[in-house]
């Protein structure tokens, strides 16, 4: 683990997005309410909330940090969904791993909940990929 202690504490903030592709009867779906499994998109939300919260205990070198705020936008798009995790703190390290962690977690969640549909007679998934997992953008300000 890094030494951080030297460090002043800032605010930090950090923007991830990615996106899941998914066949448009499951967009279909999502937009109808017909998802076996449930609202998708608000236990997508917690999804990503929780797991931003966990991000220390997943990475074994992140540093475990105060969040003091995650929101997790879900956008339903023409091919998939796009989730859009925003991470802030005041901390002495930034939160770019969380953000990730978030995003990641959050498409998992996606699949999960979906993947009844998504599967083709032979129990694959030949069009449902994850893509574009990145940070958008890292803000550090002085307090």
């Amino acid at each position: 683990m890094i030494d951080i202690t030297s460090k002043n504490v800032v605010y930090r903030e950090a923007l991830a997005e990615g996106f899941i592709k998914l066949k448009k009867e499951t967009i279909e779906r999502i937009l109808r309410g017909k998802i076996e499994k449930g609202d998708i998109l608000s236990t997508t939300q917690i999804a990503g909330i929780m797991a931003a919260k966990k991000t220390w205990e997943l990475l074994p070198l992140c540093h475990p940090l105060p969040l003091t705020s995650i929101s997790i936008d879900v956008n339903i798009e023409e091919e998939g969904i796009r989730v859009v995790s925003t991470v802030k703190t005041t901390a002495k390290t930034g939160v770019e791993m969380e953000a990730l962690t978030s995003v990641s977690i959050a498409l998992l969640n996606i699949w999960d909940m979906v993947k009844a549909y998504e599967k083709d007679e032979r129990g694959q998934y030949p069009s449902t990929y994850i893509k574009y997992i990145k940070v958008l953008r890292k803000k550090k300000e002085e307090i």
